[in-house]
């Protein structure tokens, strides 16, 4: 959105120009100067970019497909013609007076990595296609919003409601052309698109079995499961890298360069994205040159590269754009075979499933968490306290907000209230979780664990972690009773982190089984609110509502670096990026 201007731009500008300064080591031989290895924890969960919502599959697809536009070099609020050849503003014609049509002209002569012509009837398969696709907690929701005026494809007993003639008027190609024409005026419009238009060949989709683009399957592939979708394992984009292989045994993706690729080909020829759990190797790696990068490193490992020779860490980069990480509570837990929930009952060896629905148990969780020794030893300081759902630095963040401190005493309190004293007369069992290597996130876990048992001997915490892809399916079948986990903004609004941590349709709530219709309705009215000042005070009343209701509770707002060899040249950081974009990278 061009009219986005709250971000600390110089400090963007600064932060790039830094990130392309040479820092070569006097004597120092690059190894192996055409491939990039990167390494970090966690697997991937998918590549179809209409199924994923996860940084880690992110990082590769973003890599491999293109969308309309893209966001101009670390810029949120500037914008650059991708696989469309112009940005529509009102100005070029484009863009209609009203604020709801919108006209893309599509690039000519670009060539999907198998050689087939890119065409306009593929960007209106592939944005009908996420539409429809529309997975439980998935990212559907950031395009039925404003093209349909929809949260869910789906109404509340799963019958689907999105009609084909609403999707082919929303979305139809005119020659090479592609008319997109909203519900309401949506202002993050444009920002969504840079990062949620990727193009699939609809030839491709089809002949693997996805859907045919007509009205008659459309119930079919409506919320599919993961691994029957086209593109779970396979890729065929336009981008700057072609998918080698999905190297499940070796724990590896790679990427090869598309020579035929409608820009300059990329510098690097291969990238080589590992997974590697033990931060420990991780470091050896990085250390010997055997890695470029290290995606994973928290800031509790990064005095093990502070003076390294040949390590350049990049460091106090502007963000205003994540929350990482918050405690998530499951309203009504799926017990069934479910280790997590303990006994199933609350009987002082379990939980039952619909523990977290008491909110005394939740404000118990959330003043138990000892948040600045979790700022001071997880992140060494390099941290701000959060206030609330919405980023320090992002607009509609209210630094007066009241929220939450280490306090055992009302953590205490509240715990003998939770069902009517039957949780401190009787105790309980549940296990929290995060995902497997995440040192951070195991930290708060602990934090968690020794605060809560030290109020009451019969309250017992065990903590584990597990592999991400696990994690996230485990999540989504509202299996973890509690969790840890982070939020990238998918673009620059509070919209995007109020409808996704408070809203019934949103990516949490969907699966913690977390619905306030006085919230549900607020989330809708602030995100259409055009008057600047009302709609500051409608996220200060979110954030009020955040607090009160305790659906999650976030602890940290994170200050982003990056650790590298110093012979990587030509990154750059927006804060937007789900993870490293290679085409702009080489070495030497």
């Amino acid at each position: 959105m061009t009219k986005t201007r709250w971000f600390m731009l110089p400090v963007l500008v600064a932060a790039l120009a830094l990130a392309f300064q040479p820092g070569l080591a006097s004597g120092q031989a690059v190894k192996n100067p055409d491939t990039f290895v990167a390494v970090s924890f966690g697997d991937w969960d998918s590549l179809d970019w209409a199924w994923a919502y996860d940084t880690a599959s992110f990082g590769v697809i973003f890599n491999i497909y293109e969308p309309l536009i893209f966001f101009e070099g670390g810029r949120m609020d500037r914008f650059t013609p991708m696989l469309a050849t112009a940005v529509p503003t009102i100005q070029n014609g484009l863009l209609s007076k009203d604020g709801k049509t919108y006209t893309f002209p599509i690039r000519q002569g670009v060539r999907f990595h198998d050689g087939t012509p890119m065409t306009a009837e593929d960007v209106v398969y592939s944005l009908r296609r996420f539409l429809l696709t529309d997975r439980s907690g998935g990212p559907s929701s950031l395009l039925l919003e404003p093209i349909l005026g929809l949260t869910s494809t789906r109404d509340d007993k799963g019958n689907l409601i999105l009609k084909y003639a609403d999707l082919t008027r929303a979305i139809r190609a005119q020659g090479n052309n592609v008319i997109i024409t909203l519900k309401e005026p949506f202002g993050p419009f444009l920002s969504i698109l840079a990062q949620w238009s990727y193009v699939i060949p609809k030839k491709t989709a089809i002949a693997r079995g996805d859907w045919d683009g007509t009205a008659a399957t459309m119930r079919k592939y409506n919320n599919p499961k993961k691994e029957s979708m086209a593109f779970f394992e396979f890729a065929n984009g336009t981008g700057p890298f072609k998918l080698e292989r999905w190297d499940r045994a070796g724990r590896q993706i790679i990427l090869v360069r598309n020579d035929n690729y409608w820009r300059t080909p990329a510098r690097l020829r291969r990238v080589v994205i590992r997974q590697v759990d033990e931060p420990a190797t991780r470091i050896l790696m990085l250390k010997a040159g055997d890695a470029d990068a290290d995606l994973g490193v928290t800031r509790r490992e990064l005095p093990q590269y502070e003076g390294a020779p040949g390590i350049r860490i990049i460091d106090d980069l502007p963000t205003g754009t994540s929350t990482n990480p918050a405690v998530f509570f499951t309203f009504n837990i799926d017990c069934a075979g479910n280790p997590d929930c303990g006994s199933g009952r609350l009987d002082g060896a379990g939980i039952p499933p619909n523990f977290f629905s008491d909110v005394n148990v939740r404000r118990g969780f959330a003043y138990a968490f000892d948040y600045n020794t979790f700022l001071q030893d997880g992140f060494r300081g390099k941290a701000t306290l959060a206030k609330g759902v919405i980023p320090r630095g992002m607009f509609g963040f209210n630094e007066k907000q009241e929220y939450f401190t280490f306090d055992r005493a009302r953590a205490a309190a509240n715990f003998r209230e939770a069902w009517g004293g039957q949780v401190w007369e009787r105790g309980f069992k549940v296990t929290v979780l995060y995902n497997a290597g995440n040192v951070v996130r195991e930290l708060g876990a602990r934090i968690l664990k020794d605060n809560i048992e030290a109020i009451n001997p019969k309250f017992k915490i065990d903590i584990r972690g597990i592999t991400w892809s696990s994690y996230l399916a485990a999540m989504d079948a509202s299996k973890l009773p509690v969790f840890f986990i982070g939020w990238l903004a998918d673009y620059p609004d509070p919209h995007n982190f109020t409808f996704h941590f408070m809203h019934s349709d949103g990516t949490f709530p969907h699966v913690q089984k977390f619905k306030n219709e006085e919230v549900d309705r607020l989330v809708t009215a602030a995100a259409r609110e055009t008057d600047r000042a009302k709609r500051e005070q409608m996220y200060f009343e979110l954030n009020r509502k955040y607090f009160e209701l305790v659906p999650s509770f976030a602890t940290v707002n994170a200050i982003a670096f990056r650790v590298q060899r110093s012979w990587v040249r030509g990154w750059y950081w927006n804060p937007m990026f789900p993870g490293t974009y290679y085409y702009t990278i080489s070495k030497g």
